[in-house]
């Protein structure tokens, strides 16, 4: 649990004084791809959201601003979500 609250919050400012997780919240772990390494909120997803997975804008992915990166839940550990791959 320590090395998840060290963790960044995709989405949270470069410059937010606190960028990881917060108690209470519900978090995934993004899994290679653009952005390996970063949690999730999906705090209030529905079970359909998390079996979906997500499509997240990046501006460091193969399409530049505004593209996506698509990840979604790894079959024997819902709580990571794989890369799936870039889209414009």
């Amino acid at each position: 649990m320590d090395e998840i609250m060290r963790r960044r919050v995709y989405g949270a400012d470069h410059d937010d004084p606190d960028p990881g997780p917060q108690p209470g919240r519900a978090y995934r772990e993004l899994v290679g791809g653009p952005l390996d390494g970063l949690l999730l909120d999906v705090t209030g997803w529905s079970e359909a959201a998390l079996a979906d997975g997500a499509a997240l804008i990046t501006e460091i992915g193969m399409h530049g601003p505004g593209g996506r990166s698509e990840y979604g839940p790894r079959a024997d550990d819902s709580l990571k979500w794989d890369w799936r791959g870039d889209t414009p």
